[in-house]
């Protein structure tokens, strides 16, 4: 149960500002900007799944799961990270994260 990772669909990019700011204001409240663990992250990304407009899709790390929780985020599958982004968290975190697209400590670039 500690690898579950899970999804919350915010809904319309251009109305998800405010539910973002809500999760990494709760992630900040929860871990603080030091003493973060490496395992402890949120993610975002920009998808359209053939609809005229992308809705935000924010994916909490297992060890975020309480935080999940309170934005009613659903379990998923480990997300790609092509197109992902870091909403809260540690740059250090990729590599802890996503070890299989690490060579080099370098997170990917994100879109």
């Amino acid at each position: 149960m500690a690898n579950i990772w899970f999804i919350c669909n915010l809904g319309d990019a251009m109305l998800a500002g405010g539910a973002l700011e809500q999760v990494n204001a709760l992630f900040l409240a929860e871990y603080g900007t030091t003493d973060c663990p490496k395992d402890a992250a949120i993610f975002f990304r920009h998808e359209s799944e053939g609809s005229l407009h992308c809705e935000v899709k924010v994916y909490f790390s297992p060890a975020t799961a309480n935080i999940a929780r309170t934005f009613d985020a659903i379990p998923c599958k480990k997300p790609s990270v092509n197109g992902l982004g870091l909403l809260a968290g540690l740059e250090e975190s990729w590599p802890v994260l996503f070890p299989e697209n690490y060579a080099s400590s370098t997170a990917p670039r994100t879109t």
